[in-house]
């Protein structure tokens, strides 16, 4: 079932709700610059499990609309309560890829995880992408500026050249192109936007808040967010778990995504 979900005026998230009479609900938050569409080997499987799987679209990505404002971690958050509210969502998985990760974090944080039973970190943009003085392990803050410059100048190279940093291996063609795809439904300035709050925002006070149990899966070869900021995550999360994916970058879910699958539903399914 698909809805579209008013957050404030003018804007609309949409939401794909798979299998909407599922044993137990997951809901997912894409990353950076993608949308729902990127768990579909979640989505092709996980229903079939018995798991109703709930795909929103960040707004300014994928099907949601497309505001010129609204892009810091609180209104992202803020939208994903909307959504849970709307829904009427409880006892739930709410879990996150890259941003969506940090997003949901602050969900957590901005409101108590509401409704929220269990959390799923993957390969979080957390709790911070880039370094900082006292924060070594991120990735240079002139790095993600020279990103948002050539989403001004020629987003559809910026697109091509990203691909390959979220894979660990050499890709085909035909997944440079599906990303590509997904990437270029966003609005230009959604994608600058959100690499503006993925810059200079951070998570470092959220973390502790969190209270329900946390999986954390993180590819080793990550080069988007690198593998220490899942070790920083583990350490700063109380009842949280970190799974390594030995043969994975910044995709995981795709890379690896038999064991990802498997991880995800042992966790949901564990009392």
């Amino acid at each position: 079932m698909e809805y579209t979900i008013k957050t404030e005026q003018d804007v609309n998230i949409y939401v794909n709700d798979i299998n909407p009479y599922g044993k137990k609900t997951i809901l997912f938050v894409h990353g950076w610059p993608l949308s729902h569409r990127a768990f579909e080997y979640q989505f092709n499987v996980l229903p079939k499990m018995g798991y109703r799987c709930i795909g929103m679209d960040t707004r300014g990505f994928g099907n949601s609309s497309k505001p010129f404002w609204g892009y810091d971690y609180n209104r992202l958050a803020e939208d994903v309560r909307c959504v849970v509210d709307a829904l009427k969502l409880k006892n739930f998985v709410l879990t996150g890829h890259s941003m969506g990760g940090a997003t949901v974090i602050r969900y957590m944080s901005l409101f108590n995880g509401y409704g929220v039973s269990k959390l799923a970190l993957f390969a979080a943009a957390a709790p911070s992408l880039t370094m900082r003085p006292d924060f070594p392990y991120g990735l240079p803050k002139e790095d993600i500026t020279k990103i948002i410059q050539s989403v001004y100048v020629n987003r559809p190279q910026m697109l091509l050249d990203t691909a390959p940093m979220f894979f660990y291996k050499p890709i085909t063609k035909a997944l440079s192109d599906w990303f590509f795809q997904l990437g270029f439904e966003a609005a230009s300035w959604a994608t600058a936007e959100c690499a503006k709050t993925f810059r200079d925002e951070s998570l470092f006070n959220d973390l502790p808040k969190i209270q329900v149990p946390t999986l954390i899966l993180h590819g080793v070869h990550d080069r988007v967010c690198l593998f220490p900021l899942a070790e920083v995550m583990r350490k700063a999360i109380r009842n949280s778990r970190l799974v390594p994916f030995e043969y994975s970058g910044h995709s995981l879910f795709f890379e690896e995504k038999d064991k990802f699958n498997m991880e995800l539903v042992r966790f949901a399914d564990k009392l």
